[in-house]
């Protein structure tokens, strides 16, 4: 970190006493620097203060609680804890039990249940927050290592994390996203000084990341990306880096086989290939489609882009690693908005590294003003639960209004038999409220596309709506009570409306 420095200045002149002969006056000298450096280390600090907290308190204000994925992984936190194991077949849907299913995200839902148990549904905010306030951290930090114009850090952290606005959300790529930045963080340094010590922290990462999202490939991609990089330059292809091919060939090596560090070993890797090669999803689910620019976040990502393609082509100098890292990030972003988070991230370090701030920097936080700006928001984003009235009650009304929590108890209350018909979006929260094998969830690599598609039409009412058999062994059918099949089911002979509310409605079949 850099250490305080301030610019020397002429010490002030005093006039000791009057005297009759005149003199050429002096030169004035300008006032010490002190008072101004203590001052602007103090606004400094604020400023960064304000900076962490300002995306945490964007976070805790949204308090979404009623994310649709949240609750299988609560349901699967829990299933851990009461059978001190992770699970290897699924115990929660009706159509593929006993099929095996590697829950790869299995820390984070221990994290997620604990956090519930002990704070209920503000815990899951809270969770969110504090992530956030992780990941703007560790963007700052990464883009201070790179540029020293505190303005530009500070403008680049908070548009960077303003693009992610739509990614705030209980979920475990939340942590993806502060190891790849850590990741980044790491290898631009490394490159930029030649040190190898912080390369032996990519393992640790890996270990930690392959136990909590399986996007820790992405991570492993870009050091490949490293690597390829360190030996093309050994052979005179772009810009020299100051770390030799070897050290990041074994940093690659040591973090692949810290990924091994999982409940399901090497298995962690079929995972990861079935969902890269489920490409019938992408145009069905909604996170997975490409960016809508509908609103300013997500201009705010493109003109990420657009300005780091621009630095890049503005130094007249072939950066491999950069470039590669942009095109690499332009292909996963612009596919799925779920993944804005890598364009986002590569272009402000390209940006923090190509931009050429002031020459000099009057004053240079200390290290320890970092820290302090760091508790101060985090006790600022404690505060705003208290000033934004976050709690148990606010939360659970958010979550009636959009997810079916009337029609469970009803479901509950008349002991209504299977088995459940569902459509995708409910699914998650399903297992969690109501106990019963679901007919599909937010888990769509393990239902495959064909599930996925089947279900679609129905919930759609396509010509061939009742040929389901997944609906015709159906006996609870519950849905959005404007989709297209509640509509078509009020006039059908085999199943009768038995509850209806602003949100849901639950079809019995007739016995």
């Amino acid at each position: 970190m850099a250490t305080l420095v301030v610019s020397p200045s002429a010490p002030h002149v005093e006039e000791l006493d009057a005297a009759p002969i005149s003199y050429a006056e002096p030169p004035k000298a300008p006032a010490s620097g002190k008072p101004n450096g203590k001052a602007e280390r103090i606004a400094n600090t604020v400023v960064l203060t304000l900076l962490f907290a300002a995306p945490a308190l964007m976070c805790v204000h949204a308090a979404c609680a009623n994310d649709p994925d949240i609750w299988w992984h609560l349901r699967t936190g829990e299933w851990i804890l009461q059978h001190h194991a992770v699970p290897r077949v699924d115990p929660f849907s009706g159509p593929n039990a006993g099929k095996p299913w590697q829950a790869y995200s299995w820390l984070f839902e221990l994290l997620s249940i604990k956090l519930f148990q002990g704070f209920g549904l503000p815990g899951i905010v809270g969770y969110s927050a504090g992530m956030v306030l992780a990941i703007t951290i560790a963007l700052r930090h990464l883009i201070k290592r790179l540029q020293s114009d505190f303005t530009i850090v500070a403008l680049l952290t908070f548009t960077t994390c303003f693009s992610l606005g739509h990614l705030f959300t209980p979920r475990p790529w939340l942590f993806t996203i502060l190891f790849f930045v850590l990741e980044i963080d790491i290898l631009m340094h490394a490159r930029k000084t030649g040190r190898k010590r912080e390369l032996l922290w990519l393992p640790v990462i890996f270990a930690l990341w392959s136990n909590i999202h399986i996007q820790f490939i992405d991570g492993l991609l870009v050091l490949g990306l490293a690597v390829a990089e360190s030996i093309a330059t050994h052979w005179g292809i772009g810009d020299k880096t100051r770390l030799r091919a070897p050290w990041l060939a074994a940093a690659f090596a040591g973090s692949v086989l810290a990924t091994m560090a999982n409940p399901y070993g090497w298995h962690i890797y079929r995972v990861a290939y079935d969902l890269a090669a489920q490409a019938g999803v992408m145009g069905k689910i909604q996170e997975l489609q490409a960016l809508p620019f509908r609103d300013l976040a997500d201009y705010c990502v493109l003109f990420l882009a657009l300005a780091s393609a621009g630095a890049l082509a503005w130094s007249r100098r072939f950066r491999l690693f950069e470039a590669g890292l942009l095109v690499f990030a332009a292909v996963v972003s612009f596919r799925s908005q779920r993944d804005v988070w890598v364009m986002a991230t590569v272009a402000a370090a390209i940006l923090a590294s190509t931009i050429e701030g002031r020459n000099k920097t009057t004053v240079r936080l200390p290290n320890f003003a970092t820290s302090v700006a760091a508790i101060a928001a985090a006790l600022t984003v404690l505060a705003g639960f208290r000033v934004m009235r976050i709690n148990e009650g606010l939360l659970e009304a958010q979550i009636a209004k959009t997810l079916p929590v009337g029609a469970v108890k009803a479901i509950q209350a008349n002991g209504y038999p299977g088995p459940l018909h569902n459509d995708f979006n409910w699914g998650g929260y399903l297992i969690w409220a109501l106990r019963m094998p679901v007919s599909l969830d937010g888990r769509a690599a393990f239902y495959g596309d064909t599930a996925i598609d089947r279900s679609v039409a129905t919930w759609n009412a396509e010509p061939d709506w009742n040929s389901d058999p997944a609906l015709s062994s159906a006996g609870i059918v519950i849905g959005p009570v404007k989709s297209p099949l509640n509509q078509v089911l009020r006039t059908d002979p085999h199943f009768k409306l038995a509850y209806e509310d602003k949100v849901a409605t639950v079809f019995i079949a007739r016995r």
